[in-house]
């Protein structure tokens, strides 16, 4: 339950300070991994048909913030002037 009014509150930060693009899909509500993909493949198969060539790389993150360190994180999260109080909670 708490993880959700954090993850809530981030969003409302995020959302607000408009620090998320629209095409990003992991991290809004109402996308997914899904919803990235059907629009790469509308965007790729679009190319494809007017006869670009096409070069697809594709790079998976999941582990790329295992090795950063939570104090670096922490500051970074009140340095966007995320709410006090979550960071708060984050940090502890």
């Amino acid at each position: 339950m708490m993880e959700c009014l954090v993850l809530e509150n981030i969003f409302i930060h995020m959302d607000a300070k408009k620090l998320i693009r629209i095409g990003q899909h992991g991290f809004s509500k109402g996308e997914s991994c899904l919803t990235n993909l059907i629009a790469f493949h509308d965007g790729t198969a679009t190319w494809i048909d007017e006869g670009k060539a096409v070069v697809i790389v594709y790079l998976d993150f999941i582990k790329a913030l295992d090795p950063v360190s939570h104090d670096i994180l922490i500051g970074r999260f009140g340095r966007c002037k995320l709410n006090e109080w979550t960071v708060s909670w984050i940090e502890n």
